[in-house]
């Protein structure tokens, strides 16, 4: 049941965390949506008594422990926690430089640690809790011309399970959803690199990313959004450190 309980959606203002945030909100649950930009989180909320906004950067730990204080004081404790927080970019490896390294794990990896370690206390204390990555296909295959993001991502994936192995008797199940290419932000920024580096067009960069998924189409965010009420709700109790590959067959083991 998500039905009046707090839930902290990490990168909500746009994409995936934006669907996963106003799924949850049509759901019942009080949510609290993180990000860098506020006037793309205040249009996620959009007013909605059940949504708060607050603008904090997941890599910098005392930010978002003050942020998470705040959301406390309007909603209470959260419950459930959706790190959803992550940035691409793509390079040939042996052009990838310290900066863009630091930058992928910071986010997509680092992000993660910091928001289910602050969180983590809490749902213990409350003997239920629900923890989700949104991590990515690339967290359970490699990728050319990515391998600082699917580094990062297969991180993700690891710590997931590491941490419902050690929360298994608490109450508390930890996943991650890993979505193929989907229809967000990210993969219009990503057909656009494509374009920029490999000089297609973004007709043919957008066909060849779309030939990665068997099925021939991108993934809705609202179908990433729906895998994480699911994991959400009490039948979905038994399912703790799985990643669970969205991608129209691409990923089948």
């Amino acid at each position: 049941m998500t039905a009046g309980r707090h839930a902290i959606v990490s990168g909500g203002g746009s994409g995936l965390g934006a669907a996963i945030a106003k799924a949850l909100m049509q759901a019942g649950a009080r949510v609290t949506v993180l990000g860098r930009k506020a006037a793309a989180l205040d249009a996620v909320v959009a007013g909605d008594p059940q949504g708060q906004a607050i603008v904090v950067d997941v890599t910098d730990r005392a930010a978002l422990d003050a942020a998470l204080t705040a959301a406390e004081k309007m909603f209470g404790p959260p419950e459930i926690v959706v790190a959803n927080a992550g940035i691409a970019a793509s390079a040939p490896f042996e052009k990838v430089d310290q900066a863009h390294w630091d930058g992928m794990l910071a986010v997509n990896l680092t992000g993660v640690f910091h928001l289910f370690q602050a969180t983590l206390p809490t749902l213990r204390q409350a003997g239920w809790g629900r923890m989700i990555a949104v991590a990515s296909t690339a967290g359970l295959k490699g990728y050319a011309y990515v391998a600082p993001y699917c580094a990062a991502k297969h991180g993700a994936v690891g710590l997931v399970r590491a941490l419902a192995a050690e929360t298994a008797r608490d109450g508390i199940t930890v996943n991650a959803v890993c979505p193929g290419y989907a229809e967000t932000p990210m993969l219009e920024r990503s057909i656009e690199n494509i374009t920029r580096t490999m000089g297609r067009s973004a007709e043919k960069a957008r066909e060849a990313l779309l030939r990665l998924n068997p099925q021939r189409r991108f993934v809705q965010p609202e179908e990433v959004a729906d895998a994480v009420l699911w994991l959400c709700g009490d039948h979905a109790s038994s399912v703790t450190g799985q990643a669970l590959s969205l991608s129209g067959g691409e990923i089948t083991g």
